[in-house]
């Protein structure tokens, strides 16, 4: 039978968090429209409003700029290592001079202000009262940034372990194995009967645990799951080494009316990493840190992959919550049958013709 086409790599969006839209940034303009609608109902003096407006926040960004130069002082001890001797770095990393250059206008204005007004004395103690505060919630550690806004702004930036892991995985290994394994296919089907007798399958499938708990043979976790073969090996001249080899694994899952079914498959090796890390006390790597950085890998690489042109085609990604030892407990509810039946799902729906075992 002709195979059918098949669906592109779906990771459930029930375990794989999505990127963060703007809705913080859209409920922020709500308030903002409650609070000038606030102001228009007190009837107050526009004047009066824009004054205070003016003073409050000027006074705010007075306390950003101490704590900056706290941080300033700090960063002078590294200016050489961090800032390969440049002040003017160093201080913008703690001030941000070019986002905050319009503030120093600000400042100017609300001078200029006292110098119109008599009553320019409570508003500089207003300052200072306000310098003194930030000075006590950098010092006491009460405005830091909430574990969502620090994830955040690590995925924004890329700076996950997860993110570097995901680009090590590709550039390092993927980017070799994945151009060239229908080829590799093609030679191997040669020389074994046409095993893998349906191009749509012609993919490295990719085992992500979430639980980064991996082991070393498939066989010894369930008896459905055979080795066959492995794929003949690619040589290729890496970071001065000639003819570095790497091979890949195909495998036979048997289903449940006892036909075998073929397909490359191995573990996200990376992952082991994360277990690792969350294993070693030094690391202060904890499971839940490592559950989320999993997740984030698997975003990540799918991300990494939709956008390489030399991977298009080549990989499914076949992502699982729980650990594998849940099997050996309940064999009725075996997590690798669970995860044979979505590999015979993906393979099945080829609709290609299958070798009985």
């Amino acid at each position: 039978m002709p195979c059918k086409e098949e669906q592109p790599s779906d990771i459930s969006a029930s375990l794989i968090p999505r990127p963060r839209g703007n809705r913080a940034r859209h409920v922020s303009y709500l308030f903002l429209a409650l609070c000038v609608c606030f102001l228009c109902l007190t009837e107050q003096s526009l004047d009066l409003v824009f004054h205070c407006i003016v003073i409050h926040f000027t006074a705010l960004q007075v306390g950003a700029l101490c704590q900056g130069a706290c941080n300033f002082a700090e960063e002078l001890r590294h200016v050489t290592s961090r800032y390969h001797g440049s002040y003017l770095r160093a201080l913008n990393a703690c001030l941000e001079l070019r986002k905050r250059s319009f503030l120093f206008l600000l400042l100017c204005g609300v001078a200029y202000l006292h110098l119109l007004k008599e009553s320019g004395l409570p508003v500089c103690r207003n300052l200072i009262i306000v310098c003194f505060c930030q000075l006590l919630n950098f010092v006491f550690d009460l405005q830091h940034p909430s574990a969502a806004e620090i994830s955040e702004m690590y995925e924004r930036n890329n700076c996950n372990v997860a993110q570097g892991l995901a680009w090590s995985y590709y550039v390092g290994y993927l980017k070799f194995i994945l151009p060239g394994l229908k080829d590799r296919i093609r030679e191997f089907n040669r020389s074994n009967n046409h095993l893998l007798n349906c191009e749509k399958t012609w993919k490295l499938h990719i085992l992500i645990p979430l639980s980064c708990d991996m082991c070393d043979d498939l066989q010894t976790v369930d008896s459905h799951i055979h080795f066959i073969k492995n794929l003949p090996e690619l040589n290729v001249d890496v970071a001065g080494i000639k003819k570095r080899s790497y091979k890949n694994s195909i495998y036979g899952i048997l289903s449940e009316n006892k036909e075998k079914h073929f397909c490359v498959m191995e573990y996200a090796t990376p992952l082991r990493s994360l277990f690792a890390m969350s294993q070693d006390e030094s690391a202060a790597f904890s499971c839940q840190d490592r559950l989320e950085q999993a997740k984030l890998f698997c975003r990540a690489l799918e991300e990494i992959l939709q956008r390489s042109k030399y991977c298009s085609g080549c990989y499914r990604l076949i992502v699982y919550d729980e650990p594998f030892f849940l099997h050996q407990k309940r064999p009725d509810l075996s997590v690798l049958w669970e995860l044979r039946k979505s590999f015979l799902s993906v393979l099945m729906s080829s609709a290609c013709g299958f070798r009985r075992s």
